[in-house]
């Protein structure tokens, strides 16, 4: 595929050994080949990196969402990795950027269904999000209807209410740094800022299911629509080399016991949660109450 593009972003290794091995997936990298990504995966580059083609996930993460993947290096451990996910043996966390308080755009066009479970009443969060996700072939949004619930999230404020300020100088001066393998990254380091003057709220999200694009469907059926979704609330058609908006939402730990030896295994995503730059003006005034969205 002479034609497909570069993906601009590095995978990190959180973790290997002669079995496995963890990394750090960045935003816009998809897991494995689909469609026109074939070279730009991070499954093909590990295979070159590594130079074994026996290197198979044992789970994925959606090509927009960054942080912890776990990738079998062993043909003999691959089905007692993809067994833990498969059961739902390990416990995932999520960090995502949204809207302070709930909008009234969020429902697309469709009607909303399911049951919201405040877990510590009175207060809002944390809270529980069950519904029946349905998601059709060929048809890029999922969506809520009545049902069987089929998926449920728990949903809290996360700990760290600020975020780094994302802009292209930084974006290059990080790629050249990488790239010069400086220990140094200070000169780099993107300034951060809290949340709540802009009108968003980081959260914590734990997946008790996993059905395609649960988080997402679940945050915007609350009214908070993740920071650079183009899926939810609505389809916003963006070139596929398009690297400025990530959607803000990271994998950012994965645990789980050893199927080899019983060991806790730990591992956490260094993606940052961040505002674009050029947002921050849109920003000012509240996100979404002068979003502005492509013709």
């Amino acid at each position: 595929m002479t034609s497909e593009p570069t993906i601009p972003f590095d995978v990190g290794i959180l973790y290997e050994d002669a079995d496995i091995v963890v990394i750090d997936k960045p935003h816009f990298l998809p897991t494995t080949p689909r469609g026109m990504w074939y070279r730009q995966t991070a499954l093909m580059r590990l295979r070159q990196r590594y130079h074994d083609d026996a290197i198979t996930p044992a789970h994925r993460l959606d090509r927009a969402t960054a942080g912890v993947v776990v990738f079998v290096r062993n043909p003999a451990m691959r089905g007692m990795f993809q067994m833990l996910f498969q059961n739902h043996e390990t416990c995932k966390t999520y960090e995502c950027i949204a809207p302070l308080a709930p909008i009234d755009e969020h429902r697309g066009g469709r009607s909303i269904t399911g049951i919201t479970d405040p877990l510590a009443p009175p207060r809002a969060f944390p809270l529980r999000r069950s519904s029946h996700i349905t998601k059709l072939r060929g048809v890029i949004q999922a969506f809520e209807e009545p049902g069987v619930i089929n998926a449920v999230t728990d949903i809290d404020v996360a700990d760290c209410q600020e975020a780094a300020v994302q802009t292209a100088a930084i974006q290059v001066a990080a790629v050249q740094t990488a790239a010069s393998e400086t220990e140094d990254n200070s000169a780099v380091e993107a300034p951060h800022i809290p949340l709540a003057p802009l009108g968003l709220r980081a959260y914590r999200l734990q997946p008790l299911t996993g059905k395609t694009h649960q988080l997402r469907v679940h945050m915007n059926a609350l009214g908070l629509p993740m920071l650079g979704d183009d899926i939810y609330p609505r389809l916003i058609d963006r070139p596929y080399d398009d690297f400025s908006m990530p959607l803000q939402l990271v994998a950012r730990e994965l645990r789980f016991t050893d199927p080899r030896n019983g060991t806790p295994r730990i591992f956490r995503s260094r993606v940052p949660l961040t505002v674009p730059g050029e947002m921050l003006p849109m920003l000012s005034g509240g996100w979404l109450s002068s979003r502005r969205l492509p013709s």
